[in-house]
């Protein structure tokens, strides 16, 4: 670790060992695997393999801890979330360079990434004491009926790499703040930030085993999930991917009929009507498809444009997309940094290719992209903007995890709604229009879990999270839906004897 690319104010934040139990440990093979800057393809820091052996250990730890910790009181729970947020935020110049070189996003988006997670310590901490119980008037006049509120147990969190920092809090302060410990296997791309959030937890003072986090490579990645989702002590697992991973989790943890939360991948559609103000959709849609190179299951995957103002927002896009500066995300004025993994340049090659061999058209971008000063080896792709799009091509069908925008043209409100619920998804949709009774009709008929109304940024701690179809199930953030994934509710019914005396 001393040939880092970039240095520390608090050097204490940089940890690369899993964290079991309080402690900084090695995977039980002794193996280690590197992690990567995307903005150059280069390694800078290595850690821990983990493997299914090393689950038993970590497990049984979380549960020991677990059985000390359901019994904290709600406010002093609160307290260390609240401590833990406060750390975060003293360290956010540091915690946003290690966002930088495992994302590769720009660093001004690694501090928007934080203003946002750490809206979720802020709002579970206040949570924590709002857990509640409830009575019920019975049917039966010598009944008395009532629930009361526990938390579930061990948990595991199985997190991606586009917000590391963002998908741990929403997780991890929702089951601290229900009273459950909390095991994390972080993406094999952003394992360093994870690691670092759980330093300052402990400096916050959340007791040794309520957090834990193993690390592995992409190899090991599903035998350590499967073995977490499977161990008999693991009561919930949460985790935020893939479909089709997401169905895998499903399946290993129904044998254990283990609670689950999902939320998967997205295709979203971002409408515009005729009558929409234009500027503020421009606005809303750059920020929200450029955004960490369009790494992001809430994205604008298909864009759907009226007729009536199609060909001027598309030049107004386009214009708006020469702005962009591509580079690397410690570089002064990046704004669009480059893809986490070589992955994802293979994935825009795909979805480019076969829109053209389709009729598209390619209006700006469809290539790798080498930006100047930069060495080669970073994993960069030009923004590209696609329109002559048709139904059948993969730009439309599939999410595509990169800065690839494609649009299409509409006539009829009905023919857009059509068409953006025309898939397996319900994640996120997002509508523009000034017509309010519109608003409302596609309120309802769009189907997805949220929708954005003349806005494109619909996401917030106190905002429930999460999608329908096959985008998942269950909620993360909002009110009272998301400490209730980490709880179980217990109903207490007992009668009255008659009056004797």
């Amino acid at each position: 670790m001393s040939s880092l690319p970039f240095q520390l104010k608090n050097p204490d934040l940089l940890h690369n060992l899993s964290y079991v139990n309080g402690e900084w440990v090695k995977s039980q093979s002794g193996k280690t695997f590197e992690v990567i800057d995307p903005g150059n393809g280069k390694p800078w820091i290595s850690c821990p393999v983990n493997d299914a052996s090393d689950v038993d250990v970590a497990v049984k730890h979380a549960q020991t801890a677990f059985e000390s910790f359901k019994k904290i009181s709600p406010r002093s729970r609160a307290e260390m979330l609240y401590k833990w947020d406060a750390l975060i935020k003293e360290n956010k110049d540091d915690l946003a360079t290690l966002l930088v070189y495992e994302t590769g996003k720009p660093r001004a988006e690694g501090y928007g990434e934080i203003a946002y997670a750490t809206g979720f310590t802020w709002w579970f901490a206040g949570e924590a004491e709002r857990i509640q119980g409830s009575v019920y008037q019975a049917s039966q006049t010598d009944r008395r009926i009532f629930t009361i509120k526990q938390p579930i147990g061990v948990c595991a969190a199985l997190v991606p790499w586009n917000f590391p920092i963002a998908m741990i809090l929403r997780k991890v302060s929702a089951a601290l703040a229900a009273g459950c410990a909390m095991i994390v296997k972080p993406s094999p791309e952003t394992p360093i930030t994870i690691l670092a959030l759980a330093h300052l937890a402990a400096q916050a003072g959340v007791p040794k085993g309520v957090i834990s986090v193993l690390t592995t490579d992409l190899d090991k990645t599903p035998e350590l999930s499967e073995a977490l989702c499977k161990h008999p002590l693991v009561k919930k697992v949460t985790f935020t991917g893939s479909t089709r991973v997401g169905k895998l989790i499903a399946k290993q943890c129904a044998d254990g009929l283990k609670k689950v939360t999902l939320e998967l991948g997205g295709n979203c559609p971002f409408l515009i009507f005729n009558d929409a103000n234009l500027d503020k959709a421009l606005a809303q849609l750059a920020a929200l498809k450029w955004r960490h190179a369009g790494q992001a299951c809430i994205t604008a995957n298909r864009v759907y444009v009226q007729s009536g103002v199609f060909d001027k927002f598309v030049d107004m896009y386009i214009a708006q997309t020469k702005t962009l500066k591509i580079g690397h995300g410690s570089e002064d004025g990046t704004t669009l940094g480059p893809v986490t993994t070589t992955r994802g340049l293979d994935k825009a090659d795909e979805l480019v290719a076969d829109a053209k061999k389709k009729g598209a058209s390619i209006l700006t971008g469809g290539q790798r992209a080498n930006p100047t000063g930069l060495a080669k080896g970073g994993y960069f792709y030009e923004p590209t903007v696609i329109t002559n799009t048709t139904a059948d091509m993969l730009v439309l069908r599939e999410e595509n995890f990169s800065p690839i925008c494609a649009f299409v043209k509409f006539e009829t409100e009905r023919e857009a709604v059509a068409a953006a619920n025309d898939t397996s998804m319900g994640l996120a949709s997002y509508c523009f229009t000034t017509n309010v009774n519109r608003l409302w009709r596609l309120f309802e008929n769009l189907e997805a879990g949220m929708i954005g109304l003349n806005t494109g940024n619909s996401s917030a701690a106190e905002s429930p999270f999460g999608g329908i179809k096959e985008s998942g199930y269950g909620k993360e953030s909002g009110k009272d839906v998301a400490v209730a994934e980490y709880m179980i509710t217990k109903t207490g019914t007992f009668t009255l004897d008659e009056e004797t005396d």
